[in-house]
């Protein structure tokens, strides 16, 4: 099958799952075409299946604003008749499934079906947006299939935008043979001194993250367990994370790596996460942390009950709970045994539960269903 896939090029959840699932799909032999401003970041190999188009924005005095909306449709139309695609896979509703709806009607020798999945700010922020509210719940109305990674946010699209159509529920998911605990010699001494425990947080920095309440959970287990904190991400709150940290005369034992592209060998060297997130529709970074063997500190928002098990392969608070979330992180730091079976448990889970081959196939079946059912 020939698949177009639409994606942010950039670092975030949506990228990741987007690029991963188009590496799967050509290693099973279909013909991948990636559409973006920019090669996406995890696109770094070469397979003779998978093909990148850049969409190139015209820079013209009469736009004060780039017209990026109608660029990516044009560029969609361009890629679909010229590898004769059989769908479009579009990640985020706001504006990639936008264009690829407008491209839809560029595409006139054919039926090109649209399927758009939802990853979360595109519901959460970008659609709660008046300005972007109808678009939005029409761009999920006129796709031929939608998927939301998370029963949570497929409930919240559905409440929020009174859709009455069917969304489907698949997973993000994780190659097993990429995110696995790796022995990486001197990583974990460069972060700690000998018996200090480190944690760890992976985001964008932004406030739904709460960066606030990881540096308070992290200075209440400091009282109680030596330990470290690795910060990787940037964004907004960087700075007000930075001054916090001074603030608690605690710059010597936080490590701000800013972003980094391979997270594994770090997770690899830590021993909690912490994901004290507002919102978060699914949780990646939680599940990669599970796959690597590293239990998980976390709210209850959104998806994240969904891929963490509370007392199994981590710990579900309430959002804001700082001490409570301290606390299950010093009973788990603080007990070899306790740690070990969780970490065992977070490893199966993630490999059980999320597993590449079966998540792959799900999405293998619903092009072929929409491919199927589209119109002559």
């Amino acid at each position: 099958m020939r698949i177009g896939i639409v994606c942010y090029p950039t670092y975030g959840g949506s990228g990741v799952v987007a690029t991963e699932l188009g590496k799967a799909l050509a290693q099973k032999g279909h013909e991948i075409h990636f559409i973006s401003y920019d090669r996406p970041f995890r696109l770094e190999m070469f397979h003779q299946n998978i093909f990148y188009h850049e969409v190139e924005v015209l820079d013209y005095p009469l736009f004060k604003f780039p017209p990026y909306m109608i660029a990516l449709a044009s560029k969609i139309g361009e890629a679909a008749r010229w590898a004769d695609l059989d769908v479009i896979h579009v990640h985020y509703a706001i504006p990639h499934a936008v264009s690829a709806l407008l491209a839809k009607k560029l595409v006139t020798d054919k039926y090109l079906p649209v399927v758009t999945t939802l990853h979360g700010t595109d519901i959460t922020v970008v659609g709660h947006e008046p300005q972007f509210f109808e678009i939005t719940r029409m761009s999920i109305e006129e796709s031929d299939a939608v998927t939301a990674v998370s029963c949570s946010l497929r409930d919240e699209t559905t409440d929020l935008f009174k859709i009455s159509r069917d969304i489907k529920v698949i997973y993000n998911f994780i190659d097993p043979e990429e995110y696995t605990r790796v022995a990486v010699p001197g990583l974990k001494q460069r972060y700690s001194a000998a018996g200090e425990k480190i944690l760890i947080h992976i985001s964008n920095f932004r406030p739904v993250k709460r960066l606030k309440d990881v540096i308070g959970v992290f200075a209440h287990v400091n009282r109680k367990i030596p330990a470290r904190l690795i910060m990787v991400g940037d964004g907004p709150e960087a700075q007000a994370a930075h001054k916090q940290v001074e603030a608690l005369g605690l710059t010597d034992r936080v490590h701000f790596l800013g972003k980094q592209e391979r997270v594994v060998e770090l997770l690899s060297v830590s021993d909690l996460c912490l994901l004290p997130s507002e919102k978060e529709s699914f949780g990646l970074v939680a599940l990669e942390a599970m796959a690597c063997g590293v239990p998980v500190i976390a709210s209850t928002a959104g998806g994240l009950p969904e891929v963490i098990r509370d007392g199994v392969t981590g710990f579900l608070l309430p959002v804001g709970a700082v001490e409570l979330m301290a606390l299950k992180a010093v009973e788990v730091l603080s007990s070899v045994s306790r740690w070990n079976e969780m970490s065992v448990n977070a490893r199966t889970h993630a490999r059980e539960t999320f597993q590449m081959e079966m998540i792959i196939r799900q999405y293998e079946e619903l092009y072929e269903e929409v491919v199927a059912r589209a119109k002559p």
